[in-house]
């Protein structure tokens, strides 16, 4: 049943992209961003280098800076791309452990009506603040590492996935084809991993999707705030935090890394908004 529906997905979704150009356009755009990041480095294209006084604060398209130099004569498109490793690395971080959280508290919740109280409550809780505020607190304890950041925001992205875990489980869980494993003396592990979390992936995946721009943009907020990652380490945010200072006469210093966070966001939105559509039943019949 969930493989079926897993296998009719996928068509749906090139479908989707081939029937809405703006989802097609963004998720190409992302990925570009993506390959960008990871192979231009690794190929040499793009090299920080060191250290150049003379060339700092050199404007784009001059002394073979395409995207212009830093405060300290580094090549602008290089750091973008550097930083952007860890930008994504983040964002994709957060995307997985907050889900793998909350796919098994929400199931908790859900499939033990025991279990559903306290931690409904806790996760009405834990919504209760506002994300960057709960966000600075949980860095402010943990520290402020790259690890301690994806952690700090798992926590705070959890209970997004585990109230859609839950009210799918609610559901699910008094459906026929459950009931009749529980007759026949399936265990109940079993039974949350085969009939219940195969069958509510569709919302978990959307979900993920929007979490890996929340937390890129929580951590640009949190770098820009300078209690992100280590200043040492660049970030997307931590270039932008960088170059406010000189926003007067070298204002693409914020101008290149506030676009392409801009555009990292914009198009994972768009393009989990086009996923949410493909995987719904009753949007794709109207696409």
């Amino acid at each position: 049943m969930a493989g079926s529906a897993a296998s009719a997905s996928a068509p749906g979704f090139f479908r989707l992209l081939s029937a809405r150009p703006s989802v097609l356009v963004a998720f190409a755009l992302f990925v570009a961003i993506v390959a960008a990041c990871v192979l231009l480095p690794l190929l040499g294209v793009t090299d920080i280098g060191g250290m150049s006084v003379r060339n700092r604060l050199t404007p784009p398209g001059e002394g073979g800076y395409l995207l212009g130099a830093d405060a300290f004569g580094r090549d602008l498109l290089g750091r973008l791309m550097v930083a952007g490793q860890v930008s994504l690395g983040i964002g994709l971080g957060v995307a997985l452990l907050s889900s793998a959280a909350g796919i098994w508290i929400g199931l908790l919740a859900g499939f033990f009506k025991r279990l559903d109280t306290p931690l409904s409550r806790l996760i009405d809780a834990m919504m209760a603040f506002p994300d960057i505020l709960l966000a600075l607190s949980l860095v402010a304890i943990f520290g402020g590492s790259m690890g301690n950041v994806i952690l700090a925001l798992s926590i705070v992205y959890t209970p997004r996935i585990a109230r859609i875990v839950r009210a799918s489980t609610l559901v699910i869980r008094e459906l026929p084809y459950v009931e009749a494993a529980q007759a026949l003396g399936t265990r109940t592990p079993t039974i949350m991993i085969t009939h219940v979390l195969r069958n509510i992936m569709s919302p978990i995946l959307v979900q993920a999707t929007f979490i890996f721009a929340y937390a890129m943009l929580a951590e640009a907020g949190l770098s820009f705030l300078g209690v992100g990652v280590d200043p040492t380490t660049p970030t997307w945010g931590t270039m932008v935090n960088e170059g406010r200072q000189f926003i007067d006469n070298a204002f693409f210093l914020i101008l290149f890394p506030g676009l392409i966070i801009a555009a990292s966001v914009l198009t994972l939105q768009i393009a989990g908004d086009g996923l949410r559509d493909a995987l719904d039943p009753r949007l794709a019949k109207e696409t």
